[in-house]
C-alpha cells in the first residue's frame, strides 16, 4: 500500500498529492479547481470543527448563517476590500436556462439577466455588515460576536487539494465592538485560540505574529496570523485574525448611540481558518508510509486486526476484540475492528498505516491464549506486546504519548530549521533550502516587495510569541536601520 505513495525525498509535491488521494482524504471533482472531500477526510474536518466550535463558544461567539450570494454593489463600498478580491470573484449574471433553439443543448436564457449581478461569496464582510446595520442601534446591542461555518469561492487559477481550491470550507467570525480596544483585544484573543488549537490538537508548532502591510487581509488595519513550517521547510499560513477598524462600519453606515447619547461607528474584527488545515496536517506529520494523525484528530484512534486460520479462531478472537473495543470506547476512544475476511493481515496493516491510525492492535490465537496483544504505534512504527488486562488504561496513556511525540518531532524539526541571517548573499543561498530566516527589515513595503521579487520569499509574520527578536540592526536587503527581526520564508 505505501509503495503507491511517492517518497518525500524523491518529489515532495507528488508525495503530498499521492497521500491526499491514496489515504482517501479527497479527490478532484468534475468542476475544475474544486474537490470532493471523501468520508475519511471529512471525518477529520468534523473533529476539527467540533474542537474549534467549542473553543469559539468559550469566548462568547455564537453561530449564524449568511447568504452565499452578495450584491455586486456591496463590494464597491470598501475600495481596498474589492481590490483584494476582484480577480478571484465568481459572478452570477443570469437566473435561468433554456433549451437551445438550434438543438445544441441547454443555454443561458438571455431574457433572464439579473438586474444586479451577484458575487459568489469569497468572504462575508460586506453581506454581514449590511446585516449588522439592522441589528445595531445602541451600545446595549454590542458586542456582536457571530461565527459561520460555510463554503466560499475564490477563483484560483492554480489549485492543489486542500491547500488552494476554487471552493473550500471554512469558518469566519465577524464581531462588532463599541471601542477600538475591545476589537483589538478580540483579534488578539482569536489568533491565540487558533494557536492553541494548532498546538494542542494538530500537534503543529506555530509562530504567532502580525502580517506586514503587504500581506494583510484586504480592508484590515492589522492582520494576525499563525504560521506553520511544513516538512519541506515552506511556510503555511494556517489561520488569520483581522482588526478591521471602522472601515466596514463606515462603508455600511453601522452606527450606535453611546451612553452619552452620541452616534458612534462600531469597530470590527473578522477571523477564519479553512480546510487548508487538512493540508497542514498531511505535510507537517506524514511520512513515506502515509499519514501520521495526532490522536485528537484521528477519526479512528485504535484499529484492531484479527489474525486467524480457521472460523473457530476468528470467532474467538473477534469476541475478545469486541470486549476490548467496548472497554476502550468507554474511555472515550474511537475504535474499529477490521474483520474483513477477504484481505490478508499484511494488506490491512499497510492500509491503516497509510491512513495514519495512531494505534494498531493485532491478535492471533497465541496472543489470545496468553492474554496479550501486539500494539503498534503509528508515529514511531514501534511494536510491543501488552497484557490485555488493563489495556484500556495503557492505550489511553499511549495515545497521550503519541500526541506529545508528534508535536515534539515537528517542534524539533522547526527548531533545527530556523536561524538568523544578516547577509544578503547568504539569504539568497539559504531561503530556498527549507529554512525560516530571522532577518532585519526596514519596515517599508518597497523593500519587502524587492525581496519577494528577487527570491519569492515573503515576510511570514512579525513574531509576537515565538522567535521574538527586538534588537538593533540593518535591513537584510536595503541596509537601512531596523529595530527587530521578522520571519522570512517561501510559502504555500
Amino acid at each position: 500500500m505505501a509503495k503507491e505513495v511517492t517518497q518525500r525525498s524523491e518529489n515532495y509535491s507528488q508525495w503530498y498529492n499521492d497521500l491526499v488521494v491514496k489515504a482517501d482524504l479527497a479527490e478532484q471533482s468534475p468542476v475544475r479547481g474544486c474537490m470532493v472531500i471523501k468520508p475519511y477526510g471529512y471525518a477529520i474536518w468534523e473533529k476539527m470543527q467540533r474542537a474549534l466550535d467549542d473553543m469559539f463558544k468559550e469566548t462568547g461567539a455564537v453561530n449564524a448563517y449568511f447568504p452565499l450570494f452578495i450584491p455586486k454593489s456591496f463590494f464597491s463600498r470598501e475600495a481596498e476590500h474589492v481590490a483584494g478580491f476582484a480577480k478571484e470573484c465568481a459572478v452570477v449574471t443570469h437566473h435561468r436556462l433554456m433549451n437551445d433553439p438550434g438543438g445544441k443543448g441547454v443555454v443561458v436564457d438571455p431574457e433572464a439577466r439579473l438586474e444586479e449581478e451577484l458575487i459568489v461569496r469569497p468572504t462575508s464582510e460586506t453581506i454581514i455588515w449590511s446585516t449588522y446595520k439592522n441589528w445595531i442601534k445602541s451600545w446595549r446591542d454590542l458586542p456582536i460576536m457571530c461565527n459561520q461555518w460555510a463554503n466560499v469561492v475564490r477563483w484560483e487559477m492554480r489549485t492543489r487539494l486542500f491547500l488552494r481550491t476554487a471552493e473550500f470550507l471554512w469558518q469566519e467570525g465577524h464581531t462588532a465592538h463599541a471601542t477600538a480596544q475591545e476589537a483589538i483585544e478580540e483579534a488578539q484573543r482569536m489568533v491565540q485560540v487558533y494557536a492553541r488549537f494548532a498546538r494542542e490538537y494538530m500537534a503543529l508548532p506555530v509562530i504567532v505574529g502580525h502580517k506586514s502591510p503587504n500581506e494583510r487581509f484586504a480592508g484590515a488595519l492589522d492582520t494576525l496570523t499563525i504560521e506553520g513550517m511544513m516538512q519541506d521547510g515552506k511556510a503555511l499560513q494556517a489561520g488569520t485574525s483581522h482588526f478591521l477598524g471602522q472601515n466596514f462600519a463606515k462603508s455600511f453606515d453601522v452606527q450606535y448611540t453611546d451612553k452619552e447619547g452620541q452616534m458612534q461607528y462600531v469597530w470590527a474584527t473578522s477571523w477564519g481558518v479553512s480546510t487548508r488545515l487538512m493540508g497542514a496536517l498531511v505535510m507537517a506529520h506524514g511520512d513515506d508510509n502515509g499519514l501520521v494523525l495526532p490522536p485528537k484528530l484521528a477519526p479512528i484512534q485504535v484499529v484492531m486486526v484479527p489474525i486467524f486460520k480457521s472460523d473457530e479462531e476468528r470467532a474467538r478472537i473477534l469476541d475478545k476484540m469486541d470486549e476490548q473495543k467496548k472497554a476502550l470506547e468507554a474511555e472515550g476512544h474511537s475504535v474499529k475492528i477490521d474483520d474483513r475476511d477477504n484481505l490478508r493481515p499484511g494488506f490491512k496493516f499497510a492500509e491503516w498505516e497509510l491512513k495514519g491510525v495512531p494505534v494498531r492492535l493485532a491478535m492471533g490465537p497465541r496472543d489470545l491464549d496468553s492474554g496479550t496483544v501486539e500494539v503498534h504505534r503509528r508515529d514511531t512504527l514501534e511494536k510491543r506486546t501488552v497484557a490485555l488486562d488493563g489495556l484500556d488504561k495503557s492505550i489511553a496513556s499511549l495515545l497521550d504519548d503519541i500526541q506529545s511525540n508528534i508535536y515534539k518531532k515537528a517542534f524539533d524539526f522547526r527548531a533545527a530549521n530556523v536561524e538568523k541571517c544578516d547577509d544578503w548573499a547568504e539569504f539568497q543561498e539559504k531561503i530556498g533550502t527549507g529554512k525560516f530566516l530571522l532577518c532585519h527589515w526596514d519596515g517599508t513595503p518597497e523593500t519587502e516587495q524587492a525581496i519577494k521579487d528577487a527570491t519569492k520569499a515573503t515576510i511570514r509574520c512579525i513574531p509576537v510569541d515565538s522567535f521574538v527578536c527586538e534588537e538593533e540592526g540593518r535591513d537584510i536587503f536595503s541596509g537601512k536601520p531596523s529595530s527587530r527581526r521578522v520571519v522570512f520564508a517561501i510559502s504555500y
